[in-house]
């Protein structure tokens, strides 16, 4: 199995800090069992890789990011990070077309899908990750994506979250305002925001 990161137990309940268990009665009904299977097939295949959760996805790695899991409305997806090197992600993968790096499959339905198909790319990605370093990146830094209103407003009004929150690095400031800007109910936002408050607030990233 591989080895998983242990996460904090805390009050706060925003992905990064939710446990396996947790983070996948986060996802959308129609997905969770597609992302708990997609769990047990690269459990049983690559026991070497670590387990976290990051951009509220599970994610495994080795010496780098190798692929992630994502649970969304109607289908569940599974990502390799460096899937533009990989012959075979490039035809088997219909997610991520422009992305300089990352490919993903859908998947609609996981009991139709060919076990072989994703254990390969799964091979394939950890042996590239054994192997050959990843392609330098440009040094030239990504832009900031757009804060969400709900949360600049809500930051404003809490000097401790304001202050937490520019303590934080640029990435790690991009996943709080990734997290809410998925969140497409507005309930569903408000309660993100609030979170991201309380943990910027003690100080958490």
């Amino acid at each position: 199995m591989p080895k998983i990161l242990k996460i904090p137990a805390v009050n706060c309940r925003c992905a990064r800090c939710l446990n396996p268990e947790e983070w996948l009665e986060t996802c959308p009904e129609d997905s969770q069992d597609d992302c708990t299977t997609l769990r047990e097939w690269i459990f049983s295949w690559e026991p070497d890789l670590r387990e976290s959760i990051k951009w509220n996805m599970f994610c495994y790695s080795g010496r780098r990011l190798a692929c992630a899991i994502g649970g969304y409305k109607q289908r569940a997806g599974l990502s390799f990070f460096r899937g533009q090197e990989l012959p075979e992600a490039v035809s088997l993968c219909t997610q991520g077309e422009g992305n300089v790096a990352i490919l993903s499959m859908r998947i609609d339905d996981i009991t139709q899908v060919d076990r072989g198909a994703p254990r390969r790319l799964l091979r394939a990605a950890v042996r590239l990750d054994e192997s050959v370093p990843p392609p330098r990146l440009s040094k030239t830094p990504r832009p900031m994506p757009a804060m969400p209103p709900v949360l600049s407003t809500a930051l404003k009004k809490n000097r401790s979250a304001q202050a937490g929150y520019n303590a934080l690095s640029p990435s790690c400031q991009r996943e709080y305002i990734a997290w809410i800007s998925r969140a497409k109910r507005q309930e569903t936002r408000a309660k993100r925001v609030e979170e991201t408050i309380a943990a910027l607030a003690q100080g958490r990233k």
